[in-house]
């Protein structure tokens, strides 16, 4: 895929990404799937923290995906901040039983918004 295919599709997945933060996190932990997205037993006070945080995430995502090169540091801190939590979290399910939910919840969703940013992110600005 050349340098403006990308440039298209990260265009779309920053949109699609940022609709999903701004929507989507907030509907599966509360209402769908809490148990694959908040914890057990719930903390809503930690809970609203991330959500209020995934979703202005995903208002500057919206936003980047006009112009992504402008924001290009926005969207690498997406895919590591992404990495970082999943990673966490892997952990956590891991050691915790009443986490395991999210193995096949919230952590392979974040592995995937850094998957498909970081493959769609230019890597250099060309000359």
């Amino acid at each position: 895929m050349n340098r403006e295919q990308k440039l298209k599709y990260l265009k779309i997945a920053l949109y699609v990404f940022g609709v999903t933060f701004i929507i989507g996190v907030p509907a599966m932990m509360m209402w769908i799937w809490p148990s694959g997205w908040g914890w057990t037993p719930p903390q809503p006070e930690y809970e609203q923290m991330i959500m209020g945080i995934y979703v202005t995430l995903g208002i500057f995502l919206v936003r980047a995906a006009k112009d992504p090169m402008a924001d290009a540091s926005l969207i690498w801190f997406t895919i590591w901040s992404s990495i970082v939590h999943a990673v966490i979290m892997l952990v956590q399910a891991l050691l915790d039983e009443t986490e395991k939910a999210n193995l096949i919840g919230d952590i392979p969703a974040l592995f995937l918004v850094a998957f498909v940013l970081w493959y769609l992110m230019p890597k250099r600005a060309q000359a």
